[in-house]
């Protein structure tokens, strides 16, 4: 392998994206190269690969914040030739060139092996999002939640929301509500696990007070802006949501009067520098859930990258998506 194909996003000599060869890469000490299988398309791709995104700020780039594949050379003592592997978050196609690239150099810092019970496809049908929707589930159960509680899932329709009502399904809630503005989601929903589906304007009531009723325990938010500050009025004394997203706005109005009048939580959510020594155990988590072939999945190439893009964008992509680079090879 002397050069490969990777998708790239540059602002010379105005924004565009293109499929362009790329020379294989020279490691440095504690690097390993990476033969990419799968790649997947969150909304932060989208961002990375559109002009206006405000993700990237170094062109060229090679966008795709999470890969899986097979270790082919190493200068890091800790991986070797064939090791299946997994990365997500950190720099990786954001700062550093991602995962939409038939090869990858990485720092062994950000490799997670690939768990036994997992495979490389699999791994990359959750990614970023299914990560995330792990951390939201575990930070809302260390707080109180129970499989009894009433639990809200804004956006769940996109990756995170999605995998979020799937995992809680898989755990035994008995209480899930699913917010998406997609009427052709509602049956893909109930089937994953939504006891039931709505759009906002359904739940929400037509006048956000400081306080409203309360009628949710919990809640997890993949949207941020309006639907935010719509659901914390809500929540009932001792609740708590976790917020992960900001497809919505990056603005929150609100109060004090939930906190202080029913002791409820916001929680923050980050994916992308979460310690190393927890990564391993999450995945093993995904893993042992055995969800992955539930989830809704459209598979694609390189060259259908724009296409999804721009679907992500514009709000009408549904569940995951995944770039199988192996295709390429």
């Amino acid at each position: 392998m002397n050069t490969f194909k990777a998708f790239q996003v540059n602002n010379t000599p105005a924004f565009h994206t293109a499929l362009v060869e790329q020379k294989k890469p020279t490691l440095s000490a504690n690097e390993v190269l990476i033969k990419i299988a799968y790649s997947d398309v969150n909304y932060k791709d989208a961002l990375a690969s559109s002009e206006s995104g405000g993700v990237i700020r170094s062109y060229p780039m090679t966008p795709g914040i999470d890969l899986s594949g097979v270790v082919i050379e190493s200068l890091d003592s800790r991986f070797k030739s064939g090791d299946s592997v997994i990365v997500t978050g950190y720099g990786l196609g954001v700062t550093s060139p991602g995962g939409y690239s038939q090869y990858q150099k990485v720092p062994g810092d950000w490799l997670v092996p690939l768990p036994k019970n997992m495979t490389l496809r699999q791994a990359m049908v959750f990614g970023t999002a299914g990560f995330t929707a792990l951390l939201c589930v575990n930070a809302l159960i260390q707080t109180g939640m129970k499989i009894t509680d009433k639990v809200v899932v804004t956006g769940a329709s996109g990756g995170v929301g999605s995998v979020v009502v799937a995992i809680l399904r898989k755990l035994g809630f008995t209480s899930i509500t699913a917010l998406s503005r997609k009427k052709e989601s509602v049956a893909w929903l109930k089937n994953l696990g939504a006891n039931e589906v709505l759009a906002p304007h359904e739940f929400f009531p037509e006048k956000t007070k400081p306080l409203g009723k309360q009628q949710i325990d919990y809640a997890i938010d993949t949207v941020g802006g309006e639907q935010l500050t719509q659901l914390l009025p809500l929540l009932a004394y001792d609740g708590a949501a976790a917020l992960c997203g900001n497809a919505g706005g990056m603005q929150l109005m609100t109060t004090v009067l939930p906190f202080i009048l029913r002791n409820i939580q916001l929680i923050g959510i980050d994916s992308v520098n979460v310690p190393h020594e927890k990564r391993a155990s999450i995945w093993q988590q995904l893993a042992d859930l055995a969800i992955a072939d539930e989830l809704l999945i459209n598979e694609i190439n390189f060259d259908q990258l724009p296409e999804v893009i721009q679907q992500l964008l514009a709000g009408k992509h549904q569940g995951r998506t995944l770039v199988n680079v192996g295709e390429w090879q």
